[in-house]
């Protein structure tokens, strides 16, 4: 039987680094990243923005799309933009992220670009975000490639429900969702809720994971430091992997695994153990 596609999402090869990390670029170097990726079974790799910073002013962007295409690597995401509605030059703009990620994309055309939203409570009002997140889509749409919104119970777009909310308000056939096992569950969003609120047109992406049934900190530390391989916590996966199977998605399957014990181990390990149990999920 032919194994389900696995995506490396950027956190899975990323080694001995974090969101907390400032940069946060991985100490892999990129060749040797990719190569391990390739190695370990996935089809594909995500990438943050400061790596594609290093992959830039390093091998340079075509240079690595060559080095994944030799190696059989045929899925790539790039991540992540935050604050997008905010207007170029002013407050708290992500201009230079967003710039740097659209330059990648020009040449790597990765599936798709991921974005967020900002850590904070949830937006009482969607409405704003619209026009922003549509010309977004215009510019990704442009590239060959689409815009990914992941909800994230800590900010602002804060569930999968809003999230779709958001994206139908868009109606760009460019902007969709990426669906985190974490962001679900962490949520308090039950798959009931999850089949009557979210289109499966709209499912750009899946990551799998895993967690413990009580939140550790708070909701950030929890994701950033204590996610579980998949499996090996409280999750229904099974029923979020058949859901999603429903609705019409069937991979490739994003696995992100961040946790302080996950990233100490060598990347070839962290690869291998992330992959097995994910494949045991599906």
């Amino acid at each position: 039987m032919k194994l389900p596609q696995l995506i490396a999402t950027a956190w899975t090869s990323a080694g001995n680094t974090s969101p907390m990390a400032c940069p946060a670029t991985s100490p892999v170097p990129i060749t040797e990243r990719v190569r391990a990726i390739a190695e370990a079974g996935y089809a594909g790799f995500g990438l943050i923005a400061d790596d594609l910073l290093a992959v830039r002013d390093s091998i340079g962007f075509a240079a690595l799309r060559d080095l994944a295409a030799d190696l059989g690597l045929t899925h790539i995401e790039i991540e992540l933009i935050e604050r997008w509605w905010v207007p170029r030059g002013a407050p708290g703009h992500t201009f230079d992220v967003r710039d740097l990620l659209l330059d990648a994309a020009r040449v790597l055309k990765p599936a798709f670009v991921k974005i967020g939203s900002e850590n904070g409570a949830p937006a009482a009002d969607l409405r704003p975000l619209v026009a922003p997140l549509r010309e977004l889509g215009d510019d990704a749409a442009r590239l060959g490639t689409r815009i990914a919104l992941e909800p994230m119970p800590f900010s602002r777009v804060d569930s999968v429900p809003r999230g779709a909310e958001l994206a139908a308000a868009t109606g760009h056939p460019a902007v969709g969702l990426v669906i985190d096992a974490w962001h679900v569950f962490r949520a308090g969003t039950s798959l009931s809720e999850l089949r009557a609120t979210l289109p499966g047109d709209i499912i750009f992406g899946v990551e799998l994971d895993d967690a413990a049934p009580e939140v550790a900190g708070t909701l950030f530390d929890d994701t950033v430091e204590r996610r579980l391989l998949c499996g090996e916590g409280s999750f229904d996966l099974a029923g979020l992997v058949q859901l999603l199977r429903d609705k019409g998605f069937d991979g490739p399957w994003g696995v992100e695994i961040l946790s302080s014990t996950f990233r100490e181990l060598p990347v070839q390990e962290a690869l291998a153990l992330a992959a097995d149990t994910a494949q045991t999920v599906l």
